[in-house]
């Protein structure tokens, strides 16, 4: 029978997001975790002292996993680049979301994240205030539309049935501009509910660009 990998802090983190993606935070405890990795309860805790440092290492993983082009001198693509990233990393850890900024000891992937994201807006000339709301705005449109794409009861594949099912159950002319809505959008050839992410992103990154403009930045 093979050795087992000495249990370390990542080792301990690893299967703490295994059971949050497949149970959810709720799943997380440190039975679980203990169990996952086939030792004593306390022998996690020479590595964590408790469950909360768990959750905030597993935040800090999400975060580390987020993508940021730092090199990249056009802060609209820098910004594309990473709410793109942050979107894809919230997809497999929906669970996330709702932890992202809710940690009162936040990691170094995580402190590292937020400095990373203002020095783009800093150095595209955004004062400080104006900063503070694109983050904010950003932040908000992304999370939110992340949690929207985790909630819904289809596959996106699926979703020409799902909405033809949802109308069928309703008597004709119940709800005439949601069916017109639907005949017309979602049931057309290539609707992807996905694709208003970057209609929305684009429609954010105008804004902040004419904002920008009206405070004297380049």
């Amino acid at each position: 029978m093979p050795e087992h990998a000495p249990l370390s802090r990542d080792r301990v983190l690893q299967a703490a997001v295994g059971l949050a993606d497949e149970g959810g935070v709720a799943a997380v405890t440190m039975r679980a975790v203990a169990e996952r990795l086939g030792v004593k309860p306390m022998s996690l805790y020479h590595h964590v002292p408790h469950k909360e440092a768990i959750l905030d290492g597993i935040v800090d993983a999400v975060f580390a996993d987020i993508e940021l082009p730092l090199d990249e001198p056009d802060w609209r693509a820098a910004l594309r680049h990473r709410a793109h990233s942050a979107r894809t990393v919230l997809g497999r850890h929906s669970w996330a979301i709702a932890l992202m900024e809710s940690r009162a000891h936040p990691g170094p992937a995580t402190l590292h994240h937020h400095d990373a994201v203002l020095g783009i807006l800093s150095r595209a000339g955004f004062p400080y205030a104006l900063a503070g709301h694109a983050y904010s705005l950003l932040d908000s449109y992304v999370y939110g539309f992340a949690l929207t794409e985790a909630a819904l009861p289809f596959a996106p594949q699926d979703v020409e049935i799902a909405v033809g099912d949802y109308l069928a159950a309703f008597p004709v002319g119940a709800y005439p501009h949601l069916a017109e809505f639907a005949a017309q959008h979602v049931l057309q050839p290539g609707y992807a509910y996905g694709s208003e992410f970057d209609y929305g992103l684009e429609l954010i990154l105008d804004t902040l660009a004419a904002r920008l403009a009206g405070a004297g930045g380049p």
